[in-house]
């Protein structure tokens, strides 16, 4: 065997070291796991046609190179003006597999990363998705991030800074009463994917308002309804949605989001009141959805 064929055989090994942690960089970086296996592969063909001898640190280089990968796709994604988070989607079909109308793989990054933290994500601009994504949940330097987003390393600091603040987000509520109206959305939230009445009127209060854009009904239904048991009944109706929700701080108060394969659908903003759901809109409308702050609650990313 020569000796660039074992080269070779070596780079091969020690790269397929380093996939599953691109991968998980990538899948951040885009929301996809299509075209995370794509920024992958890239990064790969680049480092094959790379001399060895160039690449003093292989982890750092394949770090670096996929992060200019995803950032000039995000780019490219932002100048075309293809933003996910509001485009509404169609309720996916009953016998769609998975994560709705995603593939599987997609059902498993939306479990892995979290369906509030992919929608939030998306809202980011490029760079300050790759800094905040890098330094928060890979731990790189900013040193080393900062050439990959064209800044310096105090500069990268505060671009990941401004990111991690849009992704945290700022409550309304003291901390008592968020942890409390945290606990009514989940609980609606449950009791709409259960579809149980006696539960959905547990958590409702006996005269709840649920206003809704018309984009987010079927033709002919109210865009008011009022009651807890009218509303009950439609919930356990539009329950199928609820699979794709996860709760998340909406202008700065619990509610849900709807995201099915980690696009956002629609967004309940919820008024609660002595531990129930007195109010919510459902936003679906795209002018809407674009104005709505979203980020995650102070819990987790889920």
């Amino acid at each position: 065997m020569s000796w660039d064929r074992i080269l070779d055989e070596t780079l091969a090994a020690r790269f397929e070291a380093e996939r599953g942690r691109l991968r998980a960089i990538a899948q951040r970086m885009l929301g996809s796991t299509a075209e995370a296996e794509d920024a992958v592969q890239d990064t790969w063909l680049r480092l094959a046609r790379t001399d060895p001898a160039e690449i003093k640190n292989l982890p750092r280089w394949l770090t670096t190179v996929l992060s200019r990968i995803c950032l000039d796709l995000l780019r490219a994604r932002a100048a075309r003006r293809e933003d996910p988070t509001g485009e509404p989607l169609p309720e996916p079909p009953p016998e769609a597999a998975g994560d709705g109308n995603a593939p599987e793989q997609e059902a498993l990054l939306v479990e892995s990363v979290g369906r509030a933290l992919l929608v939030v994500l998306n809202r980011l601009a490029p760079a300050e998705r790759v800094a905040f994504v890098l330094h928060d949940s890979f731990a790189v330097p900013f040193e080393q991030i900062a050439p990959i987003v064209g800044r310096t390393p105090v500069a990268t600091k505060k671009l990941a800074s401004r990111a991690r603040r849009r992704v945290r987000g700022t409550a309304s509520e003291p901390p008592e009463q968020l942890a409390g109206h945290q606990k009514v959305a989940e609980a609606f939230l449950s009791a709409a994917r259960g579809g149980e009445l006696d539960d959905l009127l547990a958590v409702l209060a006996p005269d709840v308002v649920r206003r809704a854009d018309p984009t987010a009904l079927p033709p002919g239904r109210a865009l008011v309804a009022r009651g807890a048991l009218t509303i009950a009944r439609e919930t356990t109706v539009w329950g199928r949605r609820a699979r794709f929700g996860a709760a998340a701080l909406v202008d700065g108060a619990p509610g849900i989001l709807i995201a099915p394969g980690g696009r956002l659908s629609l967004v309940l903003s919820m008024s609660v009141t002595q531990d129930r759901v007195t109010a919510y809109d459902v936003i679906a409308d795209p002018a809407r959805l674009a104005t709505v702050k979203l980020a995650l609650l102070p819990d987790g990313e889920r």
